[in-house]
């Protein structure tokens, strides 16, 4: 974001709902980079069919219920969050703003909530770790698996809190919106943890990929496995969440892997094209893990409401990721922290006129799906 766009910045406080964030955000965004954070893979039914899903997706509310004292805390994965949600990894958040992942970070660290670092970070772990909070480390499972488990080992080192290993890239999905718009990083934004200077996701792309999309399929593996994953929960001592579920199998198998968390998600409707939306995915991953790890959901939440929806369907926390990015590119830190206390609001507004004094007491409530 150049100093005219940071010129037309609204103030946090003008912005009431997560969607007018993502309006700011556009207002204030190369149109380049505002598709690369916007768009999905293929046709883009996945993104889409995860807004509609949640959208059919209705919460019974109980009464004559004490709400007074309505809190929103809970735990995630064995420690406090002042919200069940935690900031996603996204990677580059410098391409929306100068002061990129620190700001997000900080700003989760004001809200209470974990703040994810990619893989693919701006700006290493350790400088975040540094700010403080709870920091949780995104890996994406290396071509060179040694490489791989050295990050990890980084991540320890430096005070991070948790791994998460995204399992659903074994190569980025087709980003037909990055593909016409020849969309390479730009010279000052860099992978802070995979290479030092300009990489092959500088150079303008040639043939039917961004250049995101060579440098990824020249540095991810495509072979990770199940016994990766299994390397992995030997390597660390930190509870392991295993990203991009969707097949109830798949999370029988992660908890017999001994892992400490699975997040049902479709990438944000980044990977695969026609792929279950995730909440639609949601209650079958609970039913069949049945408690023996926390469930978590991304791919969609956009309002406080769909945080109840989560809860009420079995999951125990959710992750946003686009909403705190359009905060970023909207109001560095401050928009971030806006996205925040607009979610916080509106889910303890909902939990109260859903009848829930706490965000444990949203995982009794029944749910009715509206099709149509």
């Amino acid at each position: 974001m150049d100093s005219t766009s940071a010129d037309r910045a609204v103030r946090p406080e003008d912005l009431r709902c997560l969607a007018d964030a993502e309006r700011a955000a556009a207002a204030v965004l190369p149109a380049a980079v505002r598709d690369f954070v916007a768009g999905g893979s293929g046709a883009e039914v996945t993104l889409d069919a995860n807004r509609t899903a949640l959208d059919r997706v209705f919460v019974v509310p109980r009464v004559l219920r004490d709400v007074s004292g309505c809190t929103t805390g809970t735990t995630l994965l064995g420690r406090p969050a002042r919200l069940p949600l935690a900031l996603a990894p996204v990677a580059y958040q410098r391409l929306v703003h100068p002061a990129g992942e620190p700001a997000a970070a900080r700003a989760a660290r004001a809200a209470g909530v974990p703040f994810t670092v990619s893989t693919l970070s701006s700006v290493p772990v350790e400088a975040l770790t540094a700010l403080g909070g709870d920091v949780w480390f995104q890996l994406y499972w290396l071509r060179d698996t040694e490489r791989s488990l050295d990050l990890v080992r980084r991540a320890e080192d430096a005070g991070a809190t948790a791994v998460m290993l995204t399992v659903d890239v074994p190569w980025m999905g087709r980003r037909l919106r990055d593909v016409r718009n020849r969309f390479a990083l730009p010279d000052h934004v860099r992978a802070a943890h995979l290479e030092e200077g300009p990489s092959a996701a500088h150079r303008a792309p040639s043939g039917r990929a961004s250049a995101l999309a060579a440098h990824t399929a020249a540095v991810f593996s495509p072979a990770l496995t199940w016994s990766s994953v299994e390397a992995l929960r030997e390597h660390t001592r930190l509870p392991l969440v295993l990203k991009g579920i969707l097949a109830a199998e798949d999370a029988v198998r992660a908890v017999e892997c001994g892992v400490d968390a699975v997040v049902v998600s479709n990438h944000g409707g980044r990977q695969l094209d026609g792929a279950l939306p995730s909440v639609d995915a949601l209650p079958d991953v609970v039913g069949r893990v049945a408690g023996r790890c926390e469930v978590l959901m991304d791919s969609g939440i956009r309002c406080g409401t769909d945080v109840l929806r989560a809860l009420a369907l079995g999951a125990s926390g959710v992750l946003v990721g686009r909403p705190a990015l359009w905060g970023l590119a909207a109001g560095g830190e401050g928009g971030v922290r806006r996205v925040l206390d607009l979610l916080a609001d509106e889910f303890r507004d909902a939990l109260g006129l859903a009848g829930c004094p706490d965000a444990a007491a949203a995982r009794e409530l029944r749910t009715v799906r509206r099709d149509g």
